[in-house]
């Protein structure tokens, strides 16, 4: 919320309040808080067994960060890709001076800043007593970057991730860029540290800097009477500060006994203010309703983090603290630097960088103004030149470390007897709770972590990691060094799911033929990419059409558009081994002229993809996927040739083909008015059997395979011609009465015959053995892909089969809808669950309901009956039955 600019028509509320923020009916738990230990909710509320399911909507209720809108409008979103050769994340000065230095030498840059404008610290810091040279020093830096053309500037964008190769995302508005640089350079600059003392999470308790850009950035006076904490200069500035904001100073408390030489504070001295030095803030004195602060108390430093217990009350409404700094590494992290701690600087630092990726300023430990733009166009100048530019002579390094000597104090920790000394602001945690937590086991970073949930809220770490590595040092008796930080993983901040998807755009293929089955009144479905004619006619008659359109093809002939077929071409001397190799059937003797079923298995032995395989020379073959798997199918054919090096070429031709199946005891006469040169008798052309010839004067590739269970040709013809193939066939078949038919009647029709559709009868598990589909391996090959799995499987025992199944007492045509079985009903044994519902409807030729489903090995006989659980919780029972359902002799498809 602090990040989002004001903007017309935006709603601001409170959060984690009952009612409103001033009379919060939920302020209670402050009450109960001391029942309410780190990690409570792992040690309650799991017993009973089931009080989970109770307590979490609750807890959910009282402990969330928002709530969302399941209405609200899906923006537009995309997402660019972006190329470099040096990319600067920051736009600080350190930032700037990379991106000038790196430009000046002719590179492609770009620079990736967060903040709305440019500058960084500059906008808003004190560096010097009299306060106007970062403003004079941006407008130089910014107007100098300006004058670069091959500088591209990102302000109101954050880097989210660096990944190999240079490969850095990063959002802006609501655009994710991808961004391939050959050199970066990191210049994300700092966060401020807080001080720990008692009501610290109090509001008018604030970072200095958080005062400063109130006030420079927008122009608000952030209180009336004001105290600063503070262990370095920085916190000088910020006195400075407000007091030209008109700001009534009262005191300057500085923990350090002698404070270091800086003209900041001989500033601060000349308003004639009261400095406190050794001393510290310990308590923070809340106002009625602690909805700000009234005064706070002060005390003389006694020890590491022990202070009298003497105390001085000094009345202000505003505290800042400027105790210290920590290096933003997230990045760098990304890129497998590792965060070290350098006990001089009391500060977290980075290891050594990767090649190709650079550091500069603060982050990289530079805090001194002068230093760190000199580092910055050291940093600039090395990127350049790894990205191939000759940039001349290299600038000149500022000394390591510039700056940030004395900067942070070495234990800005001050528990309080009566506790409330937050370490972590987001999560409420305050030193006796990390203190808990590690007496209880948890004294690995990483476990601390998520046992006590410090570092997992929004500001993920940035202000409680410091400290935290501090406590966990000291009670476990172990260097900073050596508790480290948790681990940085991206995205760097918030993101929404709406850019990681991008545009709300989904590409849609549409086959030679999708206009006549418009004109012809279909409902399209989607089926992979593809949109396909569900059935013909009025959404309120769908199941007497899709009825009608299955009888039809029972009893006279309809056609259906297969052009969503995947379609591959194989050819070369080894293409028959290659199919052998990669399909679980055999190929090498299969004859030309012939088709042949293909069922292609995983590795694992699981069941990826069907089809046919059509014989068309003793090196060509014509194969076709399904229409969501070709793809698939196609990439692996290439993965596995690139390991095995065949002769062999494969093609993906789906899209240079439209296909379209004729199916019907009356198809033959159709056929036989537009066919020419070809003779279709079932001897001259039985059933698997594959001809090319000429229909309705378009050159064609012809399959006799039944999918429907019924006699049936399949045309493939190149894809100009799809349309003209259609309209001729349906003129033909006039006096039949023709008509075509959609996805459900072929599903539908399908199912009759207990053919399976892979992805729908079979999951990510299933093999070929629990399918039922033994028959398609050849048990006489050495080798195909997913063999030895399957034997290993096989040998174990499958522990589930897919079986047909009619309803007991024959579910008809009367049967209400919510007793008929639905897909992915649960197969049940009692309680136990044993499988599920794959397919199912009412078939008109049986007059009652047929399906698929898995069941358990055991339940898997011809005749065994199982229970199937419906909608409302209702049980029926199904009694296994083995397909085909219809024409179990398979004479009408060989007819």
């Amino acid at each position: 919320a602090d990040n989002r600019a004001v903007a017309p028509g935006l709603e601001v509320s409170a959060q984690n309040v009952k009612g409103s923020l001033a009379r919060d009916r939920r302020s209670f738990i402050d009450l109960i808080g001391g029942f309410l230990p780190v990690g409570f909710y792992y040690k309650a509320f799991y017993k009973p067994l089931g009080a989970w399911k109770r307590w979490e909507p609750l807890i959910r209720d009282m402990a969330g960060l928002g709530r969302v809108n399941l209405n609200a409008h899906h923006g537009y979103y995309d997402k660019a890709y972006a190329f470099a050769d040096v990319l600067v994340i920051g736009g600080g000065p350190a930032g700037l001076a990379a991106a000038i230095e790196a430009g000046k030498t002719g590179a492609e840059v770009i620079l990736v800043e967060e903040a709305p404008a440019l500058g960084g610290s500059l906008c808003y810091a004190r560096f010097a007593a009299e306060g106007s040279d970062s403003r004079s020093l941006r407008e130089h830096l910014v107007s100098e970057i300006a004058s670069l053309p091959n500088v591209t500037i990102h302000t109101g964008a954050r880097a989210q991730g660096l990944f190999a190769d240079n490969w850095v995302a990063f959002i802006k508005g609501n655009r994710l860029y991808k961004a391939r640089a050959k050199s970066v350079v990191i210049a994300a600059g700092s966060t401020e540290q807080p001080l720990v003392f008692r009501n610290n999470d109090l509001p008018g308790v604030m970072m200095g800097s958080a005062a400063q850009r109130l006030i420079r950035l927008y122009g608000v006076k952030p209180g009336t009477r004001a105290m600063v904490a503070t262990a370095n200069g920085d916190g000088y500035g910020v006195a400075l500060d407000l007091i030209e904001a008109g700001v009534d100073l009262c005191a300057v408390v500085d923990l350090r006994e002698a404070p270091a030489p800086d003209p900041r504070i001989d500033a601060v001295k000349s308003h004639r203010l009261r400095i406190l030095t050794g001393h510290t803030v310990v308590e923070a004195i809340p106002e009625r309703g602690k909805r700000g602060i009234s005064g706070a108390a002060v005390a003389q430093i006694t020890g590491e983090g022990v202070f009298s217990a003497k105390s001085e009350a000094i009345d202000c409404d505003l505290l800042c603290m400027d105790v210290g700094y920590s290096p933003a590494y997230q990045l760098a992290a990304h890129a497998g630097v590792k965060v070290g701690y350098d006990e001089r600087l009391a500060m977290f630092t980075l290891g050594a960088m990767p090649k190709s990726v650079h550091a500069a300023g603060s982050v990289n430990g530079v805090y001194d103004l002068d230093a760190a733009l000199a580092d910055g166009r050291g940093a600039g100048w090395r990127a350049a030149r790894e990205a191939g530019l000759e940039p001349g002579p290299e600038p000149d390094a500022p000394e390591p470390f510039a700056g940030a000597e004395g900067l942070n104090h070495p234990w800005p920790i001050f528990p309080h007897p009566r506790g409330r000394d937050f370490v972590d602001f987001d999560e409420d945690l305050q030193v006796k709770d990390l203190l808990t937590a590690m007496a209880e086991g948890f004294e690995d970073i990483e476990l601390l972590k998520r046992y006590s949930t410090v570092g997992m809220g929004p500001s993920q770490g940035r202000h409680s990691a410091l400290a935290t590595a501090r406590i966990a040092a000291r009670a476990t008796g172990r260097p900073i060094s050596d508790v480290g930080v948790t681990t940085a993983r991206p995205p760097v901040g918030p993101e929404k799911f709406a850019h990681l998807a991008g545009r709300g755009f989904e590409p849609v293929r549409l086959t030679a033929m999708h206009h006549r089955h418009l004109e012809a009144g279909a409902q399209m479905m989607p089926a992979g990419l593809w949109l396909r004619p569900a059935y013909y006619g009025p959404r309120e008659a769908r199941e007497d059409a899709i009825a009608a359109e299955a009888r039809n093809v029972r009893e006279n002939v309809g056609i259906i558009d297969v052009s969503t077929l995947g379609g591959l071409e194989v050819r070369g001397p080894d293409a028959a081994e290659f199919l052998e190799r990669i399909y679980t059937f055999a190929y090498k003797k299969q004859p030309v002229g012939r088709c042949r079923y293909v069922l292609m298995t995983d590795i694992a032995g699981v069941i990826a993809d069907d089809g046919v395989a059509a014989r068309l020379d003793e090196q060509h073959f014509y194969v076709t996927a399904t229409t969501s798997g070709v793809q698939a199918v196609y990439q692996s054919m290439l993965w596995w040739n690139a390991q095995w090096r065949l002769d062999v070429d494969v093609t993906q031709v789906t899209a240079s083909y439209a296909g379209i199946n004729i199916a019907g005891p009356k198809s033959r006469s159709v056929l036989a008015r537009i066919v020419r040169d070809l003779d279709l008798s079932a001897a001259a052309f039985p059933y698997m059997g594959v001809r090319e010839g000429v229909v309705a004067d378009i050159p064609a590739r012809i399959l006799r395979i039944g999918f429907v269970g019924e006699l049936g040709y399949e045309l493939h013809v190149p894809a100009s011609q799809g349309e003209a193939l259609w309209d001729a066939l349906l003129d033909a078949g006039k006096p039949e009465g023709i008509r075509p038919f959609g996805v459900e009647a072929q599903r539908q029709l399908r199912l009759e015959k207990g053919h399976i559709i892979v992805s729908q009868d079979t999951d990510g598990l299933t093999t070929p053995d629990e399918a039922d589909m033994e028959w398609a391996i050849a048990k006489a090959k050495p080798f195909f892909v997913g063999k030895r799995s399957i034997e290993i499987q096989r040998a174990a025992g499958v522990k589930r089969k897919l079986v047909g199944f009619m309803l007991e007492g024959g579910g008809n045509a009367g049967m209400p809808k919510a007793k008929m079985p639905k897909e992915c009903h649960l197969v049940l044994r009692g309680e136990e669950i044993t499988g599920r519902v794959t397919s199912v409807g009412y078939s008109p030729a049986l007059g009652q309901v047929v399906g698929l489903a898995f069941v358990a090995a055991d339940q898997a006989s011809p005749g065994k009956r199982f229970e199937i659980k419906i909608e409302g919780g209702e049980i029926v029972t199904g009694v296994v039955t083995k397909p085909p359902f219809y024409d179990p002799e398979n004479k009408r498809q060989e007819m």
